[in-house]
């Protein structure tokens, strides 16, 4: 099911909500892990979505690019249902190099899906590191191709790096709110 992301619980400047979920290389992380990026790029995203698919590269190419944000991946997927979407897999894409990310986490209970207001992969949420630590800059998709086989207008990721680039200046994210579009997440 295609779903267009459309609520947003969290708002501009609220803080991340916290988390301490399983990595796909074996450790377990939490947002504290990440207190010395300047920014933290939080995607729920998943391995069998076809939208997700189309998005690995450009968060790639974020996670390369700038070395004062972090971009983590969380897997909200009911993998009973969408066994693709096992932790298995997960480790097998980050061991071949697909998933290029700081860290590809595992939602197994969802609570941090829910409590972000995570509705589709990928929805993606941009935190600047403040002085009470990570707020949000922005929340919307990574660029103007909503659909797979779709070519953005400009590079891969574009959208969201202009936000990043904001955010790496000390200037507010210009950007009005832009719905990412994806696979409804897999809810148990």
């Amino acid at each position: 099911m295609v779903l267009e992301e459309s609520t947003r619980d969290l708002e501009r400047g609220d803080p991340a909500p916290e988390f301490e979920l399983p990595g796909a290389d074996g450790e377990t992380y939490s947002l504290a892990d990440f207190s010395h990026y300047r920014a933290l790029l939080v995607v729920f995203t998943c391995n069998h979505c076809p939208y997700a698919q189309a998005k690995v590269e450009p968060l790639n190419g974020l996670a390369n690019a700038y070395d004062d944000v972090a971009v983590v991946g969380i897997n909200p997927n009911d993998a009973d249902e969408y066994p693709d979407d096992s932790v298995e897999r997960m480790q097998e894409l980050v061991a071949d190099g697909t998933v290029q990310y700081d860290a590809y986490l595992h939602d197994e209970s969802q609570a941090v899906a829910r409590a972000y207001g995570a509705v589709c992969t990928p929805d993606p949420f941009l935190f600047r590191n403040g002085d009470a630590g990570f707020e949000l800059a922005y929340h919307g998709r990574l660029d103007d191709a909503t659909g797979p086989d779709e070519r953005p207008s400009g590079e891969p990721g574009f959208e969201m790096a202009g936000a990043i680039e904001s955010v790496l200046s000390g200037v507010p994210v210009d950007q009005q709110f832009r719905p990412s579009r994806g696979c409804s997440i897999k809810w148990k």
